[in-house]
């Protein structure tokens, strides 16, 4: 079996398809700017979802595939693009990464392009499955340098509550709804076990620093005014009215949600805590 993961080589798509190839299946990654390399049982092949005349060599010879899709302006557009080419291709099952709760916060623009793509998958006719996966730990990478230097963690995801995830269960769900029985037209949650608020993200990085790490607190303003600088304005509106729903309502998991991926994994996901671990030593 060949399965194509797009997006392969970002945090989840990276993390699936070795988990993939771990279980022996022929695997392949679709990258805008790589050309054709085969390492540790990973095909690299390349495809550009904006350009829907590069997808059919992507999806040659392929049987099952992963979609993920950039956060962009055209997420949509793009998506559906890939979404048509696997149809095309004649693939026979396709996972979609979706987000928690995307059908429930419209005005999110990035949450809306993937109800648009969720909705021409289920138009399409090809078996399908979706992963709803939220807020990922492996986002504070980004963040590493603030906790560590000036001791910020900047993110201002409020105090209602969002039941993070590592990127390692998400793959090992969406790994599942590729091979497993049982996965036909499903949508799967993956969360983390605890629901976490910025004052006690902070409150664990000062734990493991010996040190304070400090939430500056909900202003979406001056946060969008700090983002100006690194981000652009279409992302900066995006992510502020994300982090806006997240302040208001949060993003819990309910307890069926949880259920859910446990059973999946067959185990507890892993703890936030134990990421927070490993960014802090640097691994």
């Amino acid at each position: 079996m060949r399965i194509l993961v797009i997006g392969g080589t970002g945090k989840v798509g990276s993390a699936l398809a070795g988990e993939l190839a771990q279980r022996g299946v022929e695997v392949r990654v679709m990258s805008r700017t790589a050309g054709p390399t085969s390492r540790d049982g990973v095909e690299t092949v390349a495809g550009d979802m904006t350009r829907p005349d590069s997808l059919p060599e992507a999806f040659a010879g392929v049987d099952r595939c992963y979609l993920l899709t950039p956060l962009a302006q055209d997420e949509a557009e793009q998506g559906l693009n890939a979404v048509d080419a696997a149809r095309r291709a004649g693939v026979e099952r396709l996972v979609f990464q979706s987000v928690s709760h995307a059908d429930d916060y419209p005005a999110i623009p990035h949450f809306a392009s993937k109800v648009r793509i969720l909705d021409r998958i289920r138009e399409s006719g090809i078996a399908w499955a979706a992963v709803f996966p939220s807020s990922f730990y492996q986002n504070d990478v980004a963040l590493r340098d603030l906790i560590l230097g000036p001791g910020i963690y900047p993110n201002p995801i409020g105090s209602g509550g969002i039941n993070r995830v590592d990127v390692r269960d998400i793959a090992a769900v969406a790994a599942a709804a590729l091979l497993d029985p049982g996965f036909e037209s499903r949508e799967v949650a993956a969360v983390g076990p605890d629901t976490w608020t910025g004052e006690s993200i902070a409150a664990v990085y000062s734990e493991l620093l010996g040190r304070e790490i400090r939430y500056p607190g909900d202003d979406l303003d001056a946060w969008a005014a700090a983002a100006r600088g690194f981000l652009p304005e279409w992302l900066v509106h995006d992510l502020a009215l994300m982090f806006a729903q997240f302040q208001d309502s949060g993003l819990a998991a309910s307890e069926e949600e949880l259920a859910e991926t446990r059973g999946i994994l067959g185990r507890e996901p892993r703890p936030f805590r134990d990421f927070a671990r490993e960014l802090v030593a640097g691994a």
